[in-house]
């Protein structure tokens, strides 16, 4: 079956899969690295991805995301995370106040009722 599979192999898609193999893998601090190289105008990002061998689109696309990750951290300032101690209470206070609604229908509904049997 292997052999079936390098026979049918086109020559396009054999340098697809050497590509693929062969694919640098940089890691996140070298991606902020190159970004923030960028990102001092010093040299032209055109220059920087030459540097570092890769897409200028591949570039922009780690910008974009090292800019919405910056924007989310900061955000967070403004929405804070409840804690477990706080979601505790709050499902708590939220069963007590489910139960208090059922009890306040069920007068409602023996009232009613007794107002039937009386009027």
């Amino acid at each position: 079956m292997e052999s079936q599979k390098q026979v049918k192999q086109t020559p396009e898609n054999y340098i697809k899969e050497l590509r693929r193999k062969t694919r640098r893998v940089f890691s996140t601090e070298q991606k902020i690295s190159i970004v923030v190289e960028g990102m001092r105008a010093e040299t032209s990002v055109r220059e920087i991805c030459r540097k570092y061998g890769i897409a200028e689109s591949l570039f922009y696309k780690w910008n974009k995301e090292f800019f919405e990750a910056g924007k989310q951290r900061l955000s967070g300032d403004e929405v804070r995370q409840a804690t477990s101690d706080e979601v505790l209470e709050l499902r708590k206070e939220n069963a007590r106040l489910k139960e208090a609604l059922a009890d306040l229908m069920l007068r409602t509904d023996i009232l009613k009722k007794t107002m039937q049997y009386l009027g």
